[in-house]
């Protein structure tokens, strides 16, 4: 029993020294990709809009995030990219309702969604 409370307690004091706690409350770790119905054009759009507004240099060609070369993947990353230091509420997923906020970690090789 003395083992269990113990065990509890740590977890308890894990869980507070979280960065994801806040109010009290478990905030999950969240992610913005751009939804798959989307078309080329809002895509676009969508990657010009989030790098006017956040560095998008993981994009470069030669930098993790650049392959796959594509206007999906392209657009996803920087929908991300703006999501997060915007905040990550809803509203800063929505991009014309062509964002997907996911709690599945979309990172791959050395492209990591920060």
């Amino acid at each position: 029993m003395v083992k269990a409370a113990a065990a509890s307690l740590a977890l308890f004091l894990l869980l507070l020294s979280s960065p994801c706690i806040s109010g009290g409350a478990l905030k999950l770790r969240s992610w913005c990709v751009a939804k798959p119905s989307s078309d080329e054009k809002t895509l676009v759009e969508n990657i010009n809009y989030a790098c006017s507004q956040v560095d998008c240099r993981v994009l470069q060609k030669g930098c993790p995030c650049f392959s796959p070369d594509n206007l999906f993947n392209h657009a996803s990353i920087a929908m991300n990219l703006y999501y997060q230091c915007k905040g990550r509420n809803k509203w800063n997923c929505d991009f014309k309702n062509s964002g997907l906020i996911t709690i599945t970690d979309p990172s791959y090789g050395g492209c990591v969604y920060e």
